[in-house]
């Protein structure tokens, strides 16, 4: 399937392709568009764009919607979505002392790959390794 997101891609999108290509649609082929860009091309699922179902609602982030749209009930995937909340949208209180680092390295992601597709899989890794670190915490916090 094709999706499509805005270029320059920052935390909630390098995590909503990372979502996707995971545990959605292991096939997928993400475009970038620009933010001036008005129409979508026909036939892809948009995400992280104003306006689309695949987009912040609630106070919430693109990630934290795509788990509820698709019925991920995955712990880890909830833990990595109040993570990316906190980095991505204006919150009060500071609950996930990981995501002020997260969205830094995201961002020096972006500022040193030479294109959009090379920043997705740059934070595919930071992605898998987040993923793989909170499932053993979790695992451990069970099973000490």
């Amino acid at each position: 399937m094709k999706w499509v997101t805005w270029e320059n891609v920052g935390i909630d999108r390098m995590a909503c392709a990372w979502l996707i290509r995971r545990h959605i649609d292991h096939d997928a082929e993400i475009e970038f568009i620009p933010q001036s860009t008005t129409s979508l091309p026909e036939g892809a699922e948009a995400f992280d764009i104003p306006g689309v179902r695949l987009s912040h609602h609630g106070g919430h982030c693109t990630f934290f919607t795509m788990l509820r749209e698709y019925a991920l009930d995955d712990p880890v995937l909830d833990r990595i979505a109040r993570i990316v909340d906190e980095a991505d949208t204006v919150q009060d209180i500071v609950l996930e002392p990981a995501a002020a680092g997260i969205d830094l390295i995201c961002r020096g992601i972006r500022l040193t790959s030479p294109d959009d597709k090379t920043a997705l899989a740059r934070g595919a890794a930071l992605y898998d390794a987040l993923y793989a670190q909170l499932q053993a915490d979790a695992m451990f916090e069970r099973h000490p």
